[in-house]
């Protein structure tokens, strides 16, 4: 038993929505070391508002947390993958079909 079309195109297309807010992420994160080494190791004077709170703590907070969601978002690929969800969903389907054929 194959799932159905539609759940495998929510399932792609989710998937793609968590790639394009990870790629995002990314490029905000590559924006702020080029601005966190600006400022630390070449003395740019940026010191207007959200620029001045860059400093280590946030950097590592920030590395930390986009660690995380590569993680999330590759790893658990590999371990969970589209394999292992179609598996899920089809037995979850066999379980639901036994549960409406008792109550019949």
């Amino acid at each position: 038993m194959e799932p159905s079309n539609e759940i495998l195109e929510q399932i792609v297309k989710e998937r793609v929505h968590k790639l394009k807010q990870f790629y995002t992420h990314l490029f905000i994160y590559a924006i702020g070391v080029a601005v966190y080494v600006a400022k630390t190791y070449f003395g740019v004077p940026l010191n207007f508002w959200p620029i001045r709170f860059i400093n280590e703590f946030v950097m590592g907070l920030w590395t930390f947390f986009l660690v995380m969601q590569a993680m999330q978002l590759f790893v658990t690929q590999k371990v969970f993958g589209s394999q292992w969800e179609q598996k899920r969903i089809q037995k979850i389907m066999e379980r639901e079909k036994v549960k409406q054929q008792k109550w019949e």
